[in-house]
């Protein structure tokens, strides 16, 4: 990455973070003086927007200059006018109101907050553009819109991240009906998580979706860490795996990440893998009209003992046998209940062709 951000100009609003501090430490009233030597922060609010003589010099020589009480100079009181420099630049005047033997020894605190302040903003300024750009890429990668190609390159050249390399998107899905309060105690362990695994790149989609990039040269060591984190949070949380494809094509792995995450509406986990799904990844990528138009078609006319005993048939394989032992029937009982089944639906789940129908309608039912 390009190295923390450069302040160049103090802004109000930290100017007067700034002087509020440092009057809390020394008690003193504290302006900061513009190069124009225009007062344009200070624990006097009536001073504010006053013009400041000595001020106005400081910032010319870049000297300190102390004014005594037997001094007279336009719009200022007795006091030490002192420099800020950054990285070698002016900055402003701070200026300590009191008696120049009593205030300055503050003048060295003053200069110390200033740049405590300062590099906080920086380093705030630094990690705002560093996430806005991790933003950046991720998006123009999960959605196909590289709308500039060049900057993207950049980006990625910045980060260290080939562009051939083996990715996979894991989508992270918060329940709809968790407790929005308890969001950043779930943020951290997340954030936590993503450090341990070491991941390059990783967003927030609102409302409820964090989505990050696994290297597939890490996916060993990564599974079990994010397997793990799925269970501990398995009330809350849902985790789809997507499958692995070269940078500049993740949108095939965001896509079959949330095929990943939308089977689990059917199997009660809370994580999936692309990889591992089969019937899933069709089902998962047919429309919701499409489905509740199959289903009508198919099962809804089943009850949910029908449906039930249907999951048990085809879990045995169709074995009237071993159906029978499993639901404690006599095998005639079964095959007139699979024969009902037949007459409501009208398809038969005792020939192959007309299960398989029927097998979809449930895996979908679900």
């Amino acid at each position: 990455m390009k190295g923390i951000l450069m302040i160049t100009k103090i802004n109000e609003s930290l100017a007067q973070q700034i002087v509020d501090t440092v009057k809390d430490v020394c008690g003193q009233d504290i302006n900061f003086i513009d190069e124009e030597g225009t007062i344009f922060a200070s624990t006097n609010t009536n001073r504010i927007g006053d013009f400041h003589e000595i001020g106005f010099q400081v910032a010319q020589t870049h000297e300190t200059i102390e004014v005594k009480k037997e001094s007279r100079f336009y719009g200022t009181q007795q006091g030490v006018n002192v420099p800020i420099f950054h990285n070698g630049s002016f900055l402003a005047v701070i200026g300590i109101s009191g008696e120049p033997e009593l205030v300055r020894k503050f003048a060295y605190l003053a200069i110390r907050i200033t740049k405590l302040f300062i590099r906080e903003q920086e380093l705030e300024a630094s990690n705002r553009t560093q996430q806005e750009q991790m933003n950046y890429i991720i998006h123009a990668l999960t959605k196909g819109e590289i709308t500039n190609r060049e900057y993207l390159y950049e980006c990625l050249q910045e980060r260290k991240l080939d562009k051939k390399q083996k990715i996979r998107v894991v989508i992270f899905k918060l329940k709809v009906d968790y407790n929005i309060a308890n969001r950043s105690s779930f943020e951290q362990k997340l954030f936590q998580m993503f450090d341990t695994l070491k991941l390059p790149l990783y967003t927030y989609h609102y409302p409820n979706d964090y989505v990050a990039m696994i290297n597939e040269k890490e996916l060993s060591f990564s599974l079990q860490i994010l397997k793990s984190f799925a269970q501990d949070n398995n009330q809350i949380l849902e985790v789809g795996i997507g499958s692995s494809h070269e940078l500049l094509q993740l949108k095939h792995s965001y896509e079959s990440a949330k095929i990943a995450l939308k089977s689990l509406e059917r199997t009660g986990q809370n994580i999936a893998s692309f990889d591992q799904l089969d019937i899933d990844i069709v089902l998962g990528s047919l429309d919701s009209k499409i489905m509740e138009h199959y289903l009508e078609k198919t099962v809804a006319s089943l009850c949910e003992e029908d449906k039930e005993l249907l999951t048990i048939y085809y879990a045995e394989d169709m074995s009237l046998q071993k159906t029978a032992e499993r639901l404690y029937l006599h095998k005639n009982t079964l095959q007139y209940k699979l024969d009902r089944i037949a007459r409501l639906s009208g398809y038969n789940p005792r020939t192959f062709k007309e299960a398989v129908v029927l097998y979809i309608g449930i895996i979908m039912s679900k």
